[in-house]
């Protein structure tokens, strides 16, 4: 599955977490609600067992001050961990990779990127999409990794340095 053992670089900056970001806030208002991440999992995926449970968990961890949103400044502590290193198999992206990832093999395939970048809205071509592959390590067969959508999302700051 997607590897875990990496770290994420604690002085990444706040810019660094926010197409994370957006690609959750399903509609565009800046903060993630429980609908959007309801869209965002039945979207994608077609659902995930026990969402609603899923959801409730992740907002109660993110949703710090209790308005019953993930405001970016939340959603990038929960992603940095505070600002302490964490693993990265532990934290939300890993998630959105599993839900990306239709076949479930640990590598976005072209459709699996097509697929979502359409359904998040982001008009992608096939060489769009197979240069997106190649920035993140991938190759057109095999699929991008884990660590290559942190590096497509410049979620990986030796990549993006």
């Amino acid at each position: 599955m997607c590897p875990s053992g990496r770290l994420l670089n604690p002085h990444a900056t706040v810019a660094d977490f926010r197409p994370a970001f957006e690609v959750l806030d399903a509609d565009r208002d800046g903060k993630i609600s429980r609908d959007d991440l309801r869209a965002f999992y039945a979207g994608v995926h077609g659902g995930v067992a026990g969402g609603d449970e899923l959801i409730g968990a992740m907002m109660t961890v993110a949703d710090t001050n209790k308005d019953g949103f993930v405001e970016y400044e939340e959603f990038e502590r929960v992603v940095t961990g505070n600002a302490q290193t964490i693993p990265v198999g532990s934290g939300a992206m890993e998630d959105v990779f599993r839900v990306m990832d239709k076949d479930g093999d640990g590598k976005l395939s072209h459709h699996d990127l097509k697929t979502y970048m359409a359904w998040a809205g982001f008009p992608a071509t096939d060489d769009d999409i197979n240069a997106m592959i190649r920035f993140g390590g991938g190759d057109k067969n095999g699929g991008v990794t884990f660590d290559g959508l942190l590096r497509i999302l410049a979620l990986d700051s030796a990549a993006a340095n």
